[in-house]
């Protein structure tokens, strides 16, 4: 057992301590939480380290250091330690991501060194709702995607993360991470969409995390054409539909402050600023 105060890499057998801490914070911890649900805190199978920051022997903070650095309800004292802890390994995240507070202070400890960053969005309204709108009808043909339609969605994924992130998910290793995302998300039912009649997409959104207590939607994209036509409010209210009914009792996501269209469409929906997120982007 730790008495004093410090960091370290967590272990699987902590893993019972990890979840009572990411419990804390449900909907915000919901992405770093479905991993570690299903992976536990082996590296290999986590896809990065859990690193754990502990008060008087008590784990209280976390940050997971793997494709994202994310800090997880963690303190100002805890943060200083994770930022040590990252500056010694060297960067090996594509972006810092995480609660805005927490988030800005880890970034001003690691631009020193891990700077310039590509982009920094310093706040992104995490919003929620647990309920059907009134005034917004799900939209009838937005319906999962089904596993023959995989070469069907890819290019909308791939046209969203580029327009989102502003690189292609097809560099570096030709897509091959990104593709078996998009297939996991399709095969296990998380991926909804509304095709026209010549099987383009129109409207797209995948549920990306899941829990037993929150679920995260993400990637929402309407093809251009069909943009400020109506289809993105009614499209989020039938994938919210889903997500109400078939996943969990509280649905998150999370906006860029500057997309003023897509915030106003979620609001329309019932969704509702909780807090803010932070993303730094190598």
């Amino acid at each position: 057992m730790l008495t004093q105060t410090t960091s370290r890499v967590l272990e699987p057998s902590d893993l019972d301590a990890a979840l009572a801490v990411l419990d804390r914070e449900p909907v915000t911890n919901a992405f770093v939480t479905a991993r570690v649900q299903i992976a536990g805190l082996d590296p290999w199978r986590l896809g990065g380290e859990m690193w754990g920051w502990y008060e008087g022997g008590v784990l209280t903070s976390l940050c997971y250091a793997g494709a994202n650095l994310v800090p997880i309800c963690a303190t100002p004292r805890a943060v200083r330690a994770f930022a040590d802890r990252a500056r010694r390994a060297g960067r090996r995240c594509s972006s810092i991501v995480g609660p805005a507070e927490a988030t800005s202070a880890l970034w001003r400890l690691l631009e020193p060194q891990w700077g310039p960053a590509r982009e920094v969005r310093t706040h992104q309204p995490l919003m929620v709702t647990d309920r059907m709108p009134d005034t917004v009808a799900p939209d009838p043909y937005v319906r999962r995607v089904r596993k023959d339609e995989l070469e069907t969605i890819m290019p909308a994924c791939v046209a969203m993360f580029t327009e989102e992130v502003g690189v292609s998910p097809l560099a570096g290793d030709g897509g091959l991470l990104y593709q078996a995302r998009v297939a996991e998300l399709v095969g296990s039912g998380r991926s909804f969409a509304r095709f026209d009649a010549d099987g383009k997409v129109v409207f797209k959104a995948e549920i990306g995390a899941t829990t037993g207590r929150a679920c995260q939607i993400q990637g929402v994209w309407v093809a251009p054409e069909h943009r400020g036509k109506g289809v993105a409010a009614p499209g989020m209210a039938a994938v919210l539909r889903y997500a109400l009914t078939d996943i969990a009792p509280v649905v998150s996501l999370y906006v860029n402050d500057f997309n003023t269209p897509a915030r106003r469409t979620y609001e329309r929906v019932g969704f509702q600023e909780v807090g803010a997120f932070m993303s730094v982007l190598f």
